[in-house]
C-alpha cells in the first residue's frame, strides 16, 4: 500500500494544474470525506437511509473529481484493476489530496493556474 501511496504523490501535482479542477477538487473532496464518514456511522446504526445518501454523495464527489480530471492537460493514468480503483480513489480522498492541501501545493498549483489559466 505504501508503494500504491508513493507513487500516487510523486507526479500528483502534474495531474492538478487547472484551475477549475483545482476549484472542484477543494470543494468535493471534504464531501466526500464527510459523506465516507457517514456512510460507516450510519451502516453501524443501521439507519440505511442515510448511508444509501452518503454514498451517492460519495459518487456525486467523484464524478465531479472525474470531470474536473479531463479539464487537465495531463491525462489522469488509467485504473489496472477495480481493487486498484478502489486503493487509488480512497489514498487519494484520504491521504494525498489533504497532503497536497496542507503542504501548501495546492495553493501553489493555484497561483500557477492564475498565470496560466486553463
Amino acid at each position: 500500500m505504501f508503494t500504491l501511496l508513493q507513487w500516487q504523490w510523486n507526479d500528483y501535482g502534474d495531474f492538478h494544474r487547472s484551475r477549475r479542477n483545482l476549484l472542484i477538487h477543494i470543494i468535493v473532496v471534504p464531501l466526500f470525506l464527510a459523506a465516507n464518514a457517514t456512510l460507516i456511522i450510519q451502516l453501524i446504526h443501521h439507519n440505511y437511509v442515510l448511508a444509501v445518501l452518503s454514498a451517492l454523495a460519495m459518487i456525486f464527489s467523484l464524478a465531479m473529481q472525474g470531470r474536473g480530471h479531463k479539464l487537465e492537460s495531463t491525462p489522469s493514468i488509467p485504473f489496472s484493476s477495480p481493487l486498484n480503483a478502489i486503493a487509488r480513489l480512497l489514498l487519494e480522498q484520504w491521504i494525498n489530496f489533504p497532503r497536497f492541501v496542507l503542504t501548501g501545493a495546492w495553493w501553489r498549483a493555484w497561483k500557477s493556474a492564475e498565470a496560466n489559466p486553463s
